[in-house]
């Protein structure tokens, strides 16, 4: 039946359209099926979440840049543990789990959390979030329901991940080359503070939660040295060098 299940969905996504839209189309079909608030689908790793494939509009969305900027929350459980990370009420149990995570989840309305590591074998690929305003566990259809679509998540990954750019992907090497910049700018962090690289990225996602943007943008500005950061009686800050003689950063 479950097998059915993923089959049902894998065929309505074929029948949709071209594979670029297979993502969009899977994680919004997953919030109506589940009756969630929003829907995420991440590429994720031991190391932490590596970009955002799809997301449903408002919460969605914006949980997932959330969990990327903070480099906490459920999915990098989830990928780490390899289990099902199942929160039913951020307050309660993710604020000591995750503190910054649960705080913003909070202002965007979101009280719950149900994230599913997508892997084969030991290779862990990403995770589907699923996120929902109201405390409490999903009842078992919407479980079942949850654990089909992420079955599914995991086939259009591996079949994203195996074509070429011009064939029509869905952004994942766009994906890899923002997630080479952030750990680009993590080691040139890392010397700036005399500090180790996991903690020079959290410098680096502190700066863009402060800022309110992208990790990867403050990673980017990084890169370019129109930031540089440095350590200060009142801790770390961010210098912006501005150009340089003929255009480039000092």
């Amino acid at each position: 039946m479950a097998g059915a299940r993923v089959a049902g969905i894998l065929a309505t996504l074929v029948a949709a359209g071209p594979s670029a839209s297979w993502p969009d189309r899977l994680v919004e079909d997953c919030r109506r099926s589940t009756a969630v608030s929003g829907v995420g689908l991440a590429l994720v790793d031991a190391t932490g979440m590596n970009g955002v494939v799809a997301a449903t509009p408002g919460v969605g969305r914006e949980l997932e840049d959330l969990q990327f900027s903070l480099g906490e929350g459920p999915c990098t459980e989830a990928a780490r543990s390899r289990r099902p990370v199942l929160c039913p009420d951020l307050v309660d149990d993710g604020g000591a789990r995750w503190p910054a995570f649960a705080r913003g989840a909070g202002r965007a309305g979101v009280s719950a959390a149900f994230t599913f590591p997508l892997q084969v074998g030991a290779v862990s690929l990403g995770v589907l979030d699923l996120y929902r305003a109201e405390t409490g566990p999903l009842q078992d259809a919407h479980l079942t329901e949850a654990v089909a679509y992420a079955d599914a998540a995991v086939a259009v990954l591996l079949h994203l991940q195996g074509r070429d750019d011009a064939t029509g992907g869905a952004g994942l090497p766009d994906l890899a080359e923002r997630r080479a910049v952030v750990h680009q700018a993590a080691g040139m962090v890392a010397v700036q503070l005399d500090v180790d690289v996991a903690d020079a990225l959290r410098a680096l996602r502190a700066q863009a939660w402060a800022d309110d943007r992208d990790v990867a943008d403050v990673a980017g500005d990084v890169v370019a040295r129109r930031l540089r950061f440095h350590d200060s009686e009142t801790g770390t800050q961010v210098r912006d060098t501005g150009p340089g003689p003929g255009g480039e950063p000092e």
